[in-house]
């Protein structure tokens, strides 16, 4: 009808419904909004109430659009509506009646009821943020605390590790003050033991030497917190009493360090800046008790090892000793044997002496040429045996040397000479002596100890040459050393043996051949004179024990 086009005009959709329930107007809006509606039927078919209360059998009852017709008043209501595409959109009614026309107003409030329905889901969204934003600070805290308490067993164990893997008590306190001052930025930390109430610097870190051994006391107050097993936490000038004075109040914190219930040590920590202490207390509680029995472990450890050293060198003191007593015994008995020796040699050869003297008178007045030849040539022989036998007697008396007991000069190329002559029944008809001797000046020495070693080294070399061999002697002298080298061309001593020669009792002579004491005493007989030997050889071509002494 034209006469309603006015409400095209409208910026709501609008339809006139008759007293027949009959649609007589739709402006264009409604068109656009409500498209495809006919009749009331579909029309309240697809309207509802945003809320309805309502309670009643009759369905008409229950559409928006009926109760708009129906009633005898001006109605608004707010409505839904679900358009072809299922899509619901919010709408409030408004009619007004007029003669026999009900004219419905519908404002499109969709944008508003979702903007309301965005708010509200805002509003949850808020507290559902508060909400986790809470829950977030609360597992932040445990985070945080459990990181703390993460880094304070990892620190823990971490020094545990360090006071197990040392019996060093050096190693164990600078470890574990480095590790305390890197936690805490302090700039300084030490360990000082207790005795006597006073206290002294074993340990610092930063390490100073100047502070080592320092002795110094705390203030009684401080004294009395430490012995009843507390942790002294103070702000100062100064570090302890007597010291110079800070800038400025530094944090100072002593661990007392307990072994038994009895004060053993503290822990210092010097800290520039203030912080507050909490769970880091438990931390240097844990640490002072674990550190307090590892001091003491490693003190008893070490107690051991000198123990143990102090009865290694008691036993090696008592080896040489013993070595010192069987050489001596045997030095004296030889020089008992040669002087016996000696004596009942030269009864007998004295008579043997002056008899050929006497005979020597009477040849000359023999008549018998022939004769008087013969006796000249024994009595020659008989001489020269005398002078030999003499000679060995006298170098006997000389190699024992029984009343030689101190420092003496000698000469050693003439020592090595007598020492050849005393064996000469090794070497006579097998072995070649070559001797290279040097121009040797007179050495201070004990001749009769070097020429057991001598003796020793040169039989060993003799008895090492199967069959014929060479036996080669070289003597030099440098500004206070004299060098004596003896090489033989044996059968050579294997590597892993040689280690083992000088060892008392070790030998490689069958039984009854060899005691393995000589080269022992010849090596301390060389340590004496404050010298050396070294041994070079290779199996299948000989051995070469090179001596040094101390000459002067």
């Amino acid at each position: 009808m034209k006469k309603f086009d006015i409400f095209n005009r409208f910026r709501d959709a609008v339809i006139i419904v008759n007293n027949n329930k009959e649609v007589v107007y739709k402006n264009n809006k409604f068109k656009r909004c409500f498209s495809g509606v006919s009749d009331v039927k579909k029309f309240s078919h697809n309207a509802n109430f945003d809320i309805c209360p309502l309670e009643s059998e009759n369905i008409e009852n229950y559409s928006p659009i009926y109760n708009a017709i129906l009633s005898k008043e001006d109605f608004s209501a707010r409505i839904s509506y679900q358009n072809s595409n299922g899509k619901l959109q919010y709408y409030d009614l408004y009619a007004v009646k007029k003669w026999r026309y009900t004219l419905m107003f519908f404002s499109d409030i969709s944008a508003e009821a979702e903007l309301n329905s965005i708010e509200k889901q805002n509003e949850k969204l808020k507290e559902k943020i508060k909400y986790l934003e809470i829950q977030n600070n609360d597992l932040m805290k445990i985070k945080q605390k459990a990181q703390s308490q993460a880094i304070r067993i990892a620190l823990i164990n971490k020094v545990s590790n360090i006071i197990r893997s040392s019996m060093d008590t050096s190693i164990i306190l600078s470890s574990a003050l480095k590790e305390l001052l890197i936690m805490f930025g302090a700039f300084k930390t030490y360990y000082a033991s207790y005795a006597d109430g006073k206290f002294v610097i074993e340990e610092v870190y930063p390490s100073k030497n100047s502070d080592i051994k320092r002795e110094f006391e705390l203030e009684n107050d401080t004294v009395e917190t430490i012995l009843t097993s507390g942790i002294s936490v103070q702000h100062t000038l100064k570090e302890f009493l007597g010291a110079q004075p800070f800038n400025q109040p530094l944090m100072r914190i002593i661990v007392p360090v307990f072994h038994m219930q009895n004060l053993i040590g503290i822990i210092v920590l010097l800290i520039r800046q203030r912080r507050e202490l909490n769970e880091e207390l438990e931390i240097l509680e844990a640490i002072s008790s674990q550190l307090g029995n590892a001091i003491i472990r490693a003190e008893l450890y070490n107690k051991n090892i000198q123990t143990v050293h102090q009865l290694q060198n008691t036993l090696k003191e008592l080896k040489e000793t013993q070595l010192h007593l069987i050489n001596s015994e045997k030095m004296a008995s030889l020089g008992q044997l040669v002087a016996g020796v000696a004596h009942e040699i030269n009864t007998p050869v004295a008579s043997i002496k002056s008899n050929n003297s006497i005979l020597s008178k009477f040849i000359p007045k023999i008549s018998d040429p022939e004769i008087s030849s013969i006796l000249s040539d024994i009595n020659e022989v008989d001489r020269e045996a005398i002078q030999r036998i003499s000679h060995m007697v006298t170098s006997l008396k000389k190699f024992v040397r029984l009343d030689e007991a101190e420092l003496q000069e000698a000469d050693i190329n003439k020592e090595l000479d007598l020492t050849l002559d005393l064996i000469r029944h090794e070497t006579k008809n097998r072995i070649e002596i070559e001797k290279n001797y040097g121009n040797i000046p007179l050495i201070k020495c004990y001749p009769n100890m070097l020429n057991q070693v001598f003796t020793n080294v040169l039989v060993n070399a003799c008895q090492a040459i199967e069959g014929s061999g060479k036996i080669k002697i070289t003597t030099s002298y440098t500004p206070k050393t004299l060098t004596v080298s003896i090489k033989d061309t044996g059968k050579g001593i294997e590597k892993s043996e040689i280690d083992k020669i000088y060892t008392a009792g070790y030998t490689t002579k069958g039984v009854g051949v060899g005691t393995g004491l000589g080269l022992a005493i010849s090596a301390k007989i060389i340590e004496k004179h404050k010298g050396k030997i070294i041994v070079n050889s290779e199996v299948g071509k000989g051995s070469e024990f090179v001596i040094t002494i101390c000459g002067e």
